[in-house]
């Protein structure tokens, strides 16, 4: 038989078997769509993060009060001694530190905001004028210079306040509330939506000190540093970190976070669980291989007349072994393009579903589903091609 003859008769066999052909061939598409659809959801994921974390801001540093680490504390934490705050003077510290390009201090907490007989409430951020270059805020409108002056302090509305209280678009100039202090309207914020739980649509900007009375503190939430380069980044850490233990007596009672080095942690976590989602689908595909061996290992019984008249006018052990692999490989083919067709619809479902979540499936995974479709049908049919193979004859055109 040759190979031509091979190729056109396993053909003919899957199409004349069409409800066996569409089991196996579900089988196979459901399991490489499963691939594909995790995958899509696992780097979707992980890309949504880092893009999150991009939109901090690029060579990032945040400064945070308290030490997170559970050992090398300070002494006072023993005797229930609350860490020291970090306060304005310590952000001013920074201003001549080498690989410094600028910095923000930064205090958040809700607020009223009242206009025009309109009362709701904000999110309310302090902070000066680097934090918009430092978290790349776009303003649509006006500017922020947080210089308070003899005038009502400013305040930048977001996208969505702004449009709330005034809708006839007239909100740059106009004298709002925060509590019980007077604000002027020197900015609106373009529309940026949600990033890592701050949407700055509905965010309210104002100066660091009026922040700080309105919430009657003198501690700072963060301060947010912006490095000269990825490279200086770790450098600039360890010379801040020695700038605030020197101010805090000694204590080093800060906790100083790298942008890279959180981008780092999160992606080595969302590639394992992307990986740990796709095994778990590939099992669908050893399921869909038990399927397979099974429907073939009937297929042998329900064609032994077949089979003993093939080897009756010649075909050999081997060419019976190649119809039974050659008729799997065409439905594992068909089944890996359909799952693939499947999955980036699923992908595609998904996008509209949550258009925030990239959910595009990788290459790589496409292709491993592929593979793994391949290699499973063919494994799965060597048991029964090789059980074809081995029928005499005589007794499988008797039907014994």
């Amino acid at each position: 038989m040759t190979r031509q003859d091979a190729f056109i008769l396993s053909f003919r066999t899957v199409v004349s078997y069409r409800l066996r052909a569409i089991l196996i061939l579900l089988a196979m598409a459901l399991g490489v769509a499963a691939v594909v659809v995790l995958t899509a959801l696992g780097e979707g994921a992980r890309r949504f993060v880092m893009n999150q974390f991009a939109a901090l801001g690029t060579n990032l540093i945040i400064i945070i009060p308290g030490r997170s680490e559970t050992a090398g504390g300070f002494i006072g934490a023993l005797v229930g001694e609350t860490p020291r705050d970090l306060t304005l003077d310590d952000a001013a510290s920074l201003t001549a530190l080498p690989g410094v390009r600028r910095f923000a201090p930064l205090n958040v907490g809700l607020s009223e905001i009242s206009a025009g007989g309109l009362l709701r409430e904000v999110t309310l951020a302090g902070s000066t004028a680097s934090l918009i270059a430092i978290r790349r805020m776009r303003l649509a409108q006006g500017s922020f210079t947080a210089d308070n002056g003899p005038n009502p302090a400013e305040a930048v509305l977001g996208a969505k306040i702004a449009h709330e209280l005034f809708p006839q678009g007239n909100a740059l100039g106009q004298r709002i509330r925060l509590g019980d202090r007077r604000f002027r309207v020197a900015g609106i914020f373009a529309m940026q939506g949600e990033s890592m739980g701050i949407n700055t649509d509905e965010l309210v900007l104002i100066p660091i000190d009026h922040a700080q009375a309105l919430f009657n503190t003198q501690s700072l939430f963060r301060i947010m540093v912006e490095a000269e380069s990825r490279s200086a980044i770790e450098p600039t850490k360890k010379v801040i970190r020695a700038a605030l233990k020197l101010r805090h007596d000694g204590e080093e009672d800060v906790t100083i976070i790298g942008q890279d080095a959180i981008l780092a942690t999160f992606d080595k976590i969302l590639r394992a669980l992307t990986l740990a989602v796709s095994g778990i689908a590939a099992i669908s595909l050893a399921v869909a291989g038990i399927l397979v061996m099974n429907v073939m290992l009937v297929a042998v019984s329900q064609r032994t007349t077949e089979i003993g008249l093939l080897k009756a006018i010649g075909a050999t052990h081997t060419d019976i072994r190649n119809l039974f692999l050659l008729e799997t490989l065409w439905l594992a083919v068909a089944g890996a393009v359909v799952g693939i067709i499947l999955g980036y619809l699923g992908s595609l479902g998904l996008r509209l579903a949550y258009p925030q979540l990239p959910a595009y499936p990788p290459i790589w995974a496409s292709l491993a589903a592929i593979a793994t479709a391949l290699v499973t049908g063919i494994a799965a049919s060597i048991l029964p091609a090789s059980k074809a193979a081995r029928l005499n004859p005589v007794l499988a055109l008797s039907r014994r």
